[in-house]
């Protein structure tokens, strides 16, 4: 049972005539960004970084964050091209995704998986030499979580694809921890875990937002076969999780005060979000009401935020 409309997303005019239209290099240079999701490069990178200021209770060694930048660039590059070649077909029919690349057809699905492999082949090579074999293959491992329990076992068939599919974007955090100590410990397993129980809070809003189109790709995200107040249930119990392990940091890596005082203060005002939007789900299925957006883009303040305060902590309290 779905909890949207059944209406048809056919792509635009200017989509399906791309097909037939010749594309300056400036539209396939910009095609191939766009196949490596700049924008969640950009949230791994932040995952990834402040965990090493905090590994090195300092400042890292510049060389060693620019080479474990690069290499986390091109391994989550490779990943999100090679998700654009696998999902390219419900990414035609969603409003959210019919202007990638592959939609438009300005990249072929043959250029862009020999442009993902090349990529995923480049960020092991750079983590390997100039950070560590760790590290690399953590990267990795990664990488083929996202693209074979993600996206070809769960992304499909089942409303928990993001609970389980997204531990590949808690990865950042192991890596950037062992770039700088080449070794595991539990302060970045337990940020692993902070970033394991934010996730199903941001996708579901986006999600939520964009349940038509999942709806009529049959993707069954917990938003397309749930009313709005059970997700909204789900969303507060993960907040509530999220927020009591990020406070575990503390006396697990005996941070000084700048990380628990930030967690504290962040951690209640997601979660008087969280509260609110599941308070706008009560008795409505509409999304005018509930604005699931305002929770989105709060969850991505909080986790950079949070994470910025991961990386002050040993600058400003050694």
């Amino acid at each position: 049972m779905t909890y949207v409309g059944q209406s048809a997303n056919q792509p635009d005019a200017a989509v399906r005539r791309s097909g037939t239209t010749r594309a300056s290099l400036r539209d396939v240079v910009g095609a191939y960004v766009g196949l490596t999701k700049p924008r969640v490069i950009e949230l791994l990178l932040l995952t990834t970084v402040p965990v090493m200021f905090f590994a090195a209770r300092g400042v890292p060694e510049l060389g060693l964050v620019a080479a474990t930048v690069i290499g986390g660039t091109l391994s989550s590059g490779s990943a999100s091209a090679l998700n654009c070649v696998y999902d390219r077909d419900i990414d035609e029919q969603m409003r959210r995704t019919r202007r990638r690349a592959l939609p438009r057809h300005v990249v072929t699905p043959v250029a862009a998986t020999v442009f993902g492999v090349v990529l995923g082949v480049l960020a092991t090579v750079v983590l390997w030499t100039w950070v560590n074999p760790l590290s690399a293959m953590l990267a990795l491992a990664a990488e083929a979580f996202y693209l074979v329990v993600y996206t070809v076992l769960l992304k499909r068939r089942t409303t928990q694809n993001i609970v389980w599919g997204g531990l590949a974007g808690c990865f950042p955090a192991l890596i950037g921890w062992t770039a700088v100590t080449g070794e595991l410990a539990w302060a970045p397993v337990v940020l692993f875990l902070v970033v394991f129980f934010w996730t199903p809070p941001h996708t579901w809003a986006l999600a939520l937002r964009y349940r038509e189109d999942y709806a009529n790709v049959d993707v069954p995200m917990l938003p397309v076969v749930a009313r709005a107040e059970v997700v909204g249930r789900q969303i507060v119990l993960y907040s509530w999780a999220m927020v009591a392990t990020s406070l575990l940091l503390w006396p697990v890596a005996d941070t000084g005060w700048v990380y628990p005082a930030a967690a504290v203060v962040l951690g209640a005002v997601f979660l008087v979000e969280a509260h609110r939007m599941w308070g706008r789900t009560k008795g409505t299925e509409d999304l005018t009401l509930i604005q699931p957006m305002r929770l989105f883009h709060s969850s991505n303040l909080y986790l950079s935020l949070l994470f910025v305060a991961v990386a002050l902590d040993p600058l400003l309290t050694r």
